[in-house]
């Protein structure tokens, strides 16, 4: 009872200096809010860079010409000219525990159909492309063996490349020219949509391999070659047999610079997720700053109604309230301060989470634990700078108390 008739004391309190109640919550909700809203960005940034890694495949593996040296660009020139499609062939089928090879070329071309015409990224693949990249056509069929060892010009087209070229019309049949040479679309790719960092996945032209390099390009190297690994936990060790047979094709010797690197996407993703963990630490570190301001917002405020109800005090000491009585009351009255703050602040923080979404141009992930942790903080806080206030209430002497004017 003693208990209840304390928190309606303290809720009166409250109420009787609303303003001053709210501009002492103010601390506190910013606080809660900026580390609700600072996490969610972190946590976004997180997630759309770990997407856009997995996007690429899984268990990937990805074999690119040049060196891979930290000290600046000191590959020779040309390096980059030196990754070719017999070494992709050579890793698929002397590598173990791979399920599919992929080399690709790419380059922006202007994509024409009679008088409309677009602008798009031409990839030259084979057909296991389509297993590491989880792509699926809705009409027609994807590039074949027999279209990558007749170098056909057939191509598969994304949703945005149709859109833009046909319209609603089905493609499947008709022809494109793609650096004034016709090729037959053979399939229509089902959309993906934009990307984790904005990049439309349907803004793509596919067309077999061997066509991209000797008809298209007039090339004879790749300038990458994706490998899917068959589970994750032999991706170091197939990174070093493809690395091992690529030194002997490439007749590199002990000593001397690689002039290739594979990138291992889950070592990638690793320190991604290292880093960008960091990186939201830091920004709720940061924004937690102002919720120690709160607190010291809240003891401020907590003396100073104890200096106002010095009379109050003593005439409850007189009649007999007791030195824990005499804190509860003002411990409850700081903590109640830190739950509404904490709780109105979370409100605060999911508004700013969803209007930054909306209008920033990226996602923000809300999560239940920065949000309890938060909460707590706040309710922590106002019972820590509550304290002294209480404290220093309960050993007024009553005598000077009541004196007091």
């Amino acid at each position: 009872m003693l208990f209840k008739e304390s928190v309606r004391i303290a809720l009166n309190a409250l109420t009787a200096n609303k303003l001053r109640s709210i501009l002492t919550m103010l601390g506190i909700i910013i606080g809660v809010g900026a580390v609700i809203a600072m996490v969610s960005v972190g946590l976004g940034v997180k997630q759309n860079i770990t997407n856009s890694i997995a996007s690429l495949g899984s268990n990937m593996l990805i074999v690119m010409p040049g060196s891979s040296n930290t000290g600046g660009v000191r590959s020779a020139a040309g390096s980059r000219t030196t990754l070719k499609y017999e070494d992709a062939v050579a890793i698929k089928s002397k590598v173990k525990n791979i399920d599919y090879v992929s080399p690709t070329v790419q380059r922006s071309f202007q994509v024409v159909n009679g008088n409309q015409n677009w602008n798009t990224t031409v990839y030259g693949v084979t057909p296991e492309y389509m297993s590491i990249r989880s792509l699926a056509v809705s009409a027609g069929s994807f590039i074949s063996q027999s279209d990558l060892t007749k170098r056909q010009r057939v191509a598969v087209i994304g949703t945005t490349v149709a859109s833009n070229l046909y319209g609603n019309k089905n493609p499947v049949g008709l022809n494109i020219r793609v650096n004034n040479q016709p090729y037959k679309v053979i399939g229509v790719l089902e959309s993906k949509g934009q990307s984790s960092m904005g990049q439309d996945q349907d803004d793509i032209v596919i067309i077999p391999l061997t066509t991209a390099m000797e008809r298209l390009l007039g090339i004879t190297y790749v300038q990458s070659v994706n490998v899917q690994v068959s589970s994750q936990d032999k991706m170091n060790l197939v990174q070093g047999d493809i690395e091992a047979l690529m030194r002997q094709r490439h007749r590199i010797t002990l000593g001397k610079e690689d002039d290739f690197n594979v990138r291992n996407m889950t070592s990638l993703m690793e320190t991604v997720n290292e880093t960008t963990s960091m990186l939201t630490l830091f920004l709720g570190s940061v924004a937690a700053i102002s919720l120690l301001v709160g607190g010291i917002g809240i003891m401020n405020i907590m003396m100073v109604s104890v200096t106002e109800r010095t009379r109050e005090i003593g005439i409850r000491k007189a009649l007999g309230a007791t030195f824990k009585a005499i804190m509860t009351q003002f411990l409850i009255e700081s903590v109640v301060i830190g739950v509404i703050g904490g709780l109105i602040g979370i409100a605060f923080g999911c508004f700013a989470s969803v209007m930054i979404a909306k209008f920033g141009g990226f996602n923000t992930v809300i999560t239940l634990s920065p949000i309890l942790l938060s909460f707590s903080f706040s309710v922590g806080i106002g019972l820590f700078f509550g304290i002294y206030p209480a404290r220093k209430a309960a050993l007024l002497d009553p005598i000077e108390a009541l004196r007091y004017e």
